[in-house]
Protein backbone atom coordinates (compact mmCIF):
# COMPACT_ATOMS: atom_id res chain seq x y z
CA UNK A 1 0.00 0.00 0.00
CA UNK A 2 3.00 2.38 0.58
CA UNK A 3 4.36 2.14 -2.81
CA UNK A 4 0.80 2.56 -3.79
CA UNK A 5 0.64 5.74 -2.25
CA UNK A 6 4.55 6.83 -3.48
CA UNK A 7 3.01 6.74 -6.83
CA UNK A 8 -0.13 8.71 -6.89
CA UNK A 9 1.81 11.22 -4.72
CA UNK A 10 4.59 10.96 -7.70
CA UNK A 11 1.50 11.64 -10.21
CA UNK A 12 0.02 14.26 -8.41
CA UNK A 13 3.47 16.26 -8.59
CA UNK A 14 4.03 15.25 -12.41
CA UNK A 15 0.71 16.06 -13.58
CA UNK A 16 0.85 19.60 -11.45
CA UNK A 17 4.22 20.27 -12.55
CA UNK A 18 2.84 19.26 -16.40
CA UNK A 19 0.02 21.77 -16.21
CA UNK A 20 2.59 24.45 -15.04
CA UNK A 21 5.13 23.79 -17.97
CA UNK A 22 1.73 23.93 -20.48
CA UNK A 23 0.54 27.29 -19.15
CA UNK A 24 4.13 28.51 -19.53
CA UNK A 25 4.49 27.60 -23.09
CA UNK A 26 1.17 28.74 -24.02
CA UNK A 27 2.11 32.58 -22.72
CA UNK A 28 5.40 31.82 -23.99
CA UNK A 29 4.59 30.36 -27.45
CA UNK A 30 1.61 31.20 -28.33
CA UNK A 31 -1.09 28.71 -29.36
CA UNK A 32 -0.17 28.06 -32.70
CA UNK A 33 2.00 25.07 -31.92
CA UNK A 34 1.69 23.03 -29.23
CA UNK A 35 5.03 23.72 -27.73
CA UNK A 36 3.82 22.56 -23.75
CA UNK A 37 3.32 18.97 -25.40
CA UNK A 38 6.73 19.16 -26.50
CA UNK A 39 8.56 20.14 -24.51
CA UNK A 40 6.81 17.78 -21.83
CA UNK A 41 7.64 14.86 -24.00
CA UNK A 42 11.33 15.39 -24.41
CA UNK A 43 11.79 16.63 -21.33
CA UNK A 44 10.18 13.96 -19.95
CA UNK A 45 12.00 11.08 -22.09
CA UNK A 46 15.53 12.51 -21.03
CA UNK A 47 14.34 12.75 -17.59
CA UNK A 48 12.92 9.14 -17.27
CA UNK A 49 15.94 7.55 -19.16
CA UNK A 50 18.21 9.73 -16.96
CA UNK A 51 16.80 8.16 -13.54
CA UNK A 52 15.87 4.65 -14.38
CA UNK A 53 19.26 4.46 -15.48
CA UNK A 54 20.47 6.01 -12.15
CA UNK A 55 17.95 3.57 -10.55
CA UNK A 56 18.87 0.32 -11.93
CA UNK A 57 22.79 0.54 -11.92
CA UNK A 58 23.53 2.59 -8.48
CA UNK A 59 22.45 2.60 -5.27
CA UNK A 60 21.11 6.09 -5.05
CA UNK A 61 17.45 5.46 -5.19
CA UNK A 62 15.61 3.03 -3.13
CA UNK A 63 12.90 0.91 -4.66
CA UNK A 64 10.25 3.28 -3.15
CA UNK A 65 12.08 6.37 -4.78
CA UNK A 66 12.55 4.88 -7.55
CA UNK A 67 8.91 4.07 -8.35
CA UNK A 68 7.89 7.60 -6.98
CA UNK A 69 10.08 9.45 -9.22
CA UNK A 70 9.77 7.16 -12.43
CA UNK A 71 6.05 5.53 -12.47
CA UNK A 72 4.47 8.49 -10.30
CA UNK A 73 6.17 11.97 -11.44
CA UNK A 74 7.63 10.94 -14.44
CA UNK A 75 4.46 8.86 -15.64
CA UNK A 76 2.46 11.92 -14.36
CA UNK A 77 4.57 14.54 -16.14
CA UNK A 78 4.24 12.29 -19.56
CA UNK A 79 3.24 9.07 -20.53
CA UNK A 80 5.99 9.81 -23.41
CA UNK A 81 8.80 9.32 -21.72
CA UNK A 82 7.64 5.29 -20.91
CA UNK A 83 6.90 4.71 -24.54
CA UNK A 84 10.61 6.11 -25.39
CA UNK A 85 12.35 4.31 -22.80
CA UNK A 86 11.08 0.83 -23.47
CA UNK A 87 11.19 1.23 -27.51
CA UNK A 88 14.51 2.68 -26.94
CA UNK A 89 15.10 -0.35 -24.88
CA UNK A 90 13.83 -3.09 -27.06
CA UNK A 91 16.71 -0.79 -29.88
CA UNK A 92 19.66 -1.19 -27.44
CA UNK A 93 19.01 -5.02 -26.63
CA UNK A 94 18.75 -5.80 -30.55
CA UNK A 95 14.79 -6.47 -30.94
CA UNK A 96 14.61 -4.57 -33.95
CA UNK A 97 10.95 -6.23 -35.02
CA UNK A 98 9.42 -5.38 -31.32
CA UNK A 99 11.00 -2.05 -30.85
CA UNK A 100 10.19 -0.80 -34.61
CA UNK A 101 6.13 -2.58 -34.12
CA UNK A 102 5.94 -0.55 -31.03
CA UNK A 103 7.22 2.49 -32.87
CA UNK A 104 4.83 2.47 -35.40
CA UNK A 105 1.88 0.92 -33.28
CA UNK A 106 2.02 3.59 -31.04
CA UNK A 107 2.02 6.57 -33.48
CA UNK A 108 -0.42 5.27 -35.82
CA UNK A 109 -2.77 3.91 -33.22
CA UNK A 110 -2.67 6.88 -31.00
CA UNK A 111 -3.73 9.18 -33.86
CA UNK A 112 -6.15 6.95 -35.21
CA UNK A 113 -7.93 6.45 -31.62
CA UNK A 114 -7.04 10.31 -31.59
CA UNK A 115 -9.07 10.39 -34.47
CA UNK A 116 -11.85 7.94 -33.49
CA UNK A 117 -12.34 9.56 -30.17
CA UNK A 118 -13.12 12.69 -31.95
CA UNK A 119 -15.10 11.31 -34.52
CA UNK A 120 -17.34 9.34 -31.54
CA UNK A 121 -17.52 12.78 -28.97
CA UNK A 122 -18.68 14.73 -32.12
CA UNK A 123 -21.37 12.00 -33.63
CA UNK A 124 -22.80 12.14 -29.35
CA UNK A 125 -22.47 15.13 -29.11
CA UNK A 126 -24.35 16.30 -32.65
CA UNK A 127 -21.10 18.35 -33.41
Amino acid sequence: MTRFLFVCLGGAIGTGARYLVMLWAAAAFGPAFPAGTLIVNVAGSFLLGFLAQLSLTTELFSLDMRLLLTTGIMGGFTTYSTFNYETTGLLRSGSWLFGTINLFATVAGCLAAGLLGMILARLLAGR
